[in-house]
């Protein structure tokens, strides 16, 4: 691709892109900063949280059929929102796991991977029935943009949760609110990982894939399908490289952490040479 090519494809994609990072640095931040309040507000901001689902879901189907640049942004930001339901629920702690303590120091190997998954195995089967109801309420519909928006931030959390329980530089302890802090028991602080590498290589090949698609679109609500999808899946591998270079990301919502970022649970580098290097599969 041409040097004039590839800036006329960063000018028609700004509108889209600057969409997608605006809704995901919001959305994020607003989660942050209502885990970060006292867990006596949780009840309420869940229950907010699903009133405000609900009519997003019907949205969502009714989006299905809008093949138009706005139907396009409208079934986008629906799967966003109703992926953040799912998101407070499992940080507020109302959807996680059975598991709700941390392992033990010499746990390690296949049977501490068992414990990580039990951890989080109800947000995850609660993931997956969203999907399953995203894929029932697009299915035989020409506007999929739902579809892909959702199972992209699916794969991603799911990769990027893995990487943390193998072992990367900046496990994100900061973003974990204190009635989770067992959670971080199943992350693992090490300068890399073998899945690492594979993970931001396959979802790197999948966004060029998607910006080519958004280049041969053949009519403006399908570029702009294209063009939303692959801006999140382009925030999603910033989060990912945010896993193993020196960059402070909490920074970026430091209005939402509040005073959380600076008083919640033990740091996290102050433990890196407890259990972390006793286990050489564990955290």
């Amino acid at each position: 691709m041409r040097l004039h090519e590839a800036l006329q494809l960063v000018t028609e994609l700004g509108a889209p892109a600057a969409y997608a990072l605006l809704l995901w640095w919001f959305t994020t931040g607003v989660i942050l900063f209502l885990d970060g309040l006292p867990q006596a507000t949780f009840r309420s901001s869940m229950a907010i949280a699903t009133a405000i689902l609900l009519p997003t879901l019907y949205v969502l189907r009714s989006s299905a059929a809008d093949l138009s640049v706005s139907g396009a942004y409208v079934a986008f930001s629906c799967a966003v929102l109703a992926w953040g339901w799912l998101e407070m629920s499992f940080l507020m702690g109302f959807i996680t796991g059975p598991r709700t303590h941390a392992c033990v120091e010499r746990c390690f190997g296949w049977r501490h991977f068992v414990h990580a998954a039990q951890a989080i195995a109800y947000n995850e089967i609660a993931t997956l029935l969203g999907a399953t109801g995203v894929l029932v309420a697009t299915w035989g519909e020409p506007n999929r943009v739902a579809l892909w928006t959702f199972m992209v931030l699916w794969a991603m959390r799911l990769s990027a949760k893995l990487n943390l329980f193998l072992g990367v530089p900046n496990v994100g302890e900061k973003f974990l609110p204190a009635h989770l802090q067992y959670v971080k028991s199943f992350f693992r602080k090490r300068s890399m990982n073998f899945l690492f590498p594979l993970s931001v290589s396959v979802s790197t090949v999948v966004l060029v894939l998607l910006a080519h698609k958004y280049k041969t679109a053949a009519d403006p609500a399908r570029g702009v399908s294209y063009a939303l999808v692959s801006s999140l899946l382009a925030l999603a591998v910033l989060e990912h490289w945010f896993m193993v270079l020196p960059l402070p990301s909490e920074r970026l919502w430091n209005w939402a952490l509040g005073k959380r970022r600076d008083s919640v649970g033990v740091d996290f580098l102050s433990q890196k040479d407890a259990p972390t290097q006793s286990r050489p599969n564990s955290a």
